[in-house]
């Protein structure tokens, strides 16, 4: 084995659905749906086809075959000389189905067709377990902003303290990003591939005639349970792009919220910890933020690979390209791979999370009020003016408290102002608890 998860712990556990074995049994698969649409049309004995099945373990539309018998490790070694695994395939198909049925494995089609068809099924079974990990997150994230949408806490931006928030709209901006990736996922598209060696069908055509051939890809799909595509994409590859984009959405996501709460985890802010941090081999104080390391360190590759996809993928030249589709495969996978872990993480991390208020109430206050200062710009200024106001804050940031020098600046213009009320972050929350409460709503419920 090349790659048992060892170097990818974030994906460790969570990424079976995409495994060469897997793989393999779409293939499989795939090769077994064919022969089953060309029965639906009306082509072999029915006996040929019941035969075919039964020798590669079909399973039943939509489901992998299982107990063919076919070696990955054998299949990937004998694929290199054809530069697919597919070749190989339907000779060891043929000779375990037996010469009755032989010409009925792989009939018409090219390799590209089986590939395509077998990574979108891979794809259709790993996107629904995805789905399944950011619903309980969306669900997760909803209950907490709410919970926390009274908890003031400061906003950073460009790291430094800036104005008051709630840690509730905080955690809604995370929950924005995974409803988004929600709708996105749902709204992928994931057709067969069924075209033949140039994508004219004219194999399929030659073997039966135009309106058989045409229901013959529409059979093929429904036997697999994708879509049936609307026309052939060997080299128009926008199932792969835009399933690829909405991984990478999905990552970035993920990650966004990883990265705020392994900064919140930092020893020095320690508003935020996971149930069950990780150790140090070397530093037995430490709480890592494991799972948020792990999510982040998915997001930080995912571009890389939606890049591929499109700068190889989407360029694809003539009716097959030299190499550009021989990079989708792999690249998809880890896409795949990578949000299959990141998704699970993610539920289990926010379900874990550990808040603590006290320090969160604690550098709130570490600026002496001055997360308030835009408040005073705005509300301060035009009584006592705007260069008052500019001295007033310089003074607070030397440290000065602020509170007796707006006091006396109010005194002295006579303007009826209640500074106490002026200076409570509390009372500079804009829709901040609103947003908290009124997350957005996910596909399901749209």
């Amino acid at each position: 084995m090349i790659d048992e998860g060892l170097l990818s712990p974030g994906t460790s556990g969570h990424d079976g659905s995409v495994s060469d074995a897997v793989v393999c049994d779409a293939l499989v698969t795939v090769e077994i749906a064919l022969a089953r649409a060309w029965g639906e049309v009306g082509a072999p004995p029915e006996a040929i086809v019941d035969s075919i099945g039964v020798a590669l373990g079909w399973a039943g539309a939509g489901e992998l075959a299982q107990g063919h018998g076919i070696s990955v490790a054998d299949l990937a070694a004998a694929g290199r000389a054809g530069g697919n695994p597919v070749i190989p395939l339907v000779k060891k198909l043929r000779a375990v189905v037996g010469d009755d049925a032989a010409e009925w494995v792989h009939r018409g089609a090219t390799s590209q067709d089986i590939i395509d068809s077998a990574l979108m099924l891979v794809a259709a079974r790993a996107v629904a377990e995805i789905r399944d990990g950011l619903t309980a997150l969306d669900r997760s994230l909803r209950s907490l902003a709410v919970a926390e949408r009274d908890t003031l806490t400061v906003a950073r931006t460009l790291t430094q303290h800036a104005v008051p928030t709630t840690l509730g709209a905080r955690v809604a901006g995370w929950q924005q990003g995974v409803a988004r990736a929600l709708v996105r996922l749902a709204g992928v598209q994931l057709p067969a591939q069924l075209a033949g060696a140039g994508g004219t069908l004219a194999a399929f055509v030659e073997r039966s005639d135009a309106d058989t051939a045409a229901r013959l890809v529409g059979a093929f799909a429904a036997e697999l349970k994708l879509e049936a595509p609307s026309a052939p994409w060997h080299t128009s590859r926008w199932p792969v792009t835009e399933l690829g984009d909405a991984l990478v959405q999905t990552l970035d996501a993920l990650g966004k919220m990883a990265a705020d709460v392994a900064t919140a985890a930092r020893t020095e802010i320690g508003e935020l910890a996971e149930g069950a941090g990780g150790g140090s081999s070397a530093m037995p104080q430490k709480q890592n933020p494991v799972a948020a390391v792990l999510i982040r360190s998915s997001a930080l590759r995912a571009p890389q690979l939606g890049a591929t996809l499109h700068l190889a993928s989407a360029l694809a030249v003539d009716e097959r390209p030299d190499g550009a589709w021989h990079a989708e495969w792999q690249t998809l996978r880890e896409l795949l791979r990578l949000s299959l872990g990141a998704s699970a993480l993610a539920a289990e991390l926010i379900a874990g999370l550990d808040i603590d208020h006290d320090a969160i109430a604690r550098n709130a206050a570490v600026s002496g009020g001055l997360i308030l200062a835009e408040r005073l710009s705005i509300t301060l200024a035009p009584v006592i003016g705007t260069d008052a106001v500019t001295r007033i804050v310089a003074a607070a940031s030397g440290g000065e408290d602020l509170h007796t020098l707006v006091a006396d600046a109010v005194r002295d213009s006579g303007a009826a102002l209640d500074v106490d009320e002026l200076l409570d972050p509390e009372g500079y929350l804009g829709l901040a608890e609103h947003l908290a409460s009124a997350p957005t709503r996910s596909e399901e419920e749209r």
